[in-house]
């Protein structure tokens, strides 16, 4: 495969040898290119393809299909709110993002000189877009089959350790289940810090109970920013 840019800033893995290494049967080089194509590349290379915010879209919403039917099939005697908790634990940021580092994909992403310097190949949010976007990419190209066959194996590999670790468990209904079984009330959250530009935002967010502040948690969102604070407060008060 060949593609139709040569970037000013390469990665180390090229599109077509990533796709080689990974066996995926791309016939399009030019979505295999686009799937890895951060804004802040075409913010520096003006010729390059498109980013690939609308690939991480679709590969978000394939994702969830994909793992909740085989979530479905794997466990049939499951209950559905465990079944909706282990899904989100697996297309979470955190998971994506390990599986992107499973399959060594940030040496592949194209980004821009100044994401490159700053770890971009190793954060947490641009591994798990860049793995939503290669998952589109590939949905788009050849269909869902090869997703599947793509997708499983990674998702066999961590289900039972997310299980037995029980990090399918919202941290924020544990927390509350805690603090009001010790007469606390209801845990509050608090936004203390945004940093970030604005298309990549990080929350900053503390847990606050009875008046107290105990651990902080960090996320590319509110929501997430605010069920790491309660994890973190799990941890930190050594309840399972």
């Amino acid at each position: 495969m060949t593609t139709e840019f040569q970037p000013e800033y390469p990665p180390t893995e090229t599109p077509e040898a990533l796709a080689a290494r990974l066996n995926l049967p791309f016939r399009d080089p030019r979505l295999v290119a686009r799937s890895l194509t951060h804004r802040s590349f075409i913010n520096e290379n003006p010729d390059a393809l498109e980013d690939n915010e609308r690939l991480e879209f679709l590969g978000d919403a394939v994702l969830d299909f994909l793992v909740g039917a085989w979530l479905y099939h794997r466990y049939p005697e499951m209950a559905e709110g465990k079944l909706t908790r282990l899904r989100s634990a697996l297309v979470g940021t955190r998971q994506l993002a390990e599986f992107a580092r499973t399959i060594d994909l940030g040496r592949a992403m194209r980004l821009g000189r100044g994401e490159v310097d700053g770890g971009g190949r190793n954060r947490d949010n641009l591994l798990c877009g860049t793995f939503e976007a290669l998952v589109g990419a590939l949905f788009i190209d050849s269909g869902f089959e090869p997703v599947r066959t793509f997708v499983e194996p990674l998702l066999a590999d961590v289900i039972e350790d997310i299980i037995e670790q029980r990090d399918d468990v919202d941290a924020k209904s544990s927390l509350q289940e805690w603090a009001q079984s010790k007469g606390l009330g209801v845990p509050h959250y608090h936004q203390v810090e945004v940093s970030g530009p604005d298309h990549e935002r990080i929350f900053t967010y503390v847990v606050v109970i009875n008046g107290e502040t105990y651990a902080a948690g960090q996320g590319n969102s509110k929501q997430e920013a605010s069920k790491n604070a309660a994890a973190e407060t799990l941890r930190g008060l050594g309840v399972d």
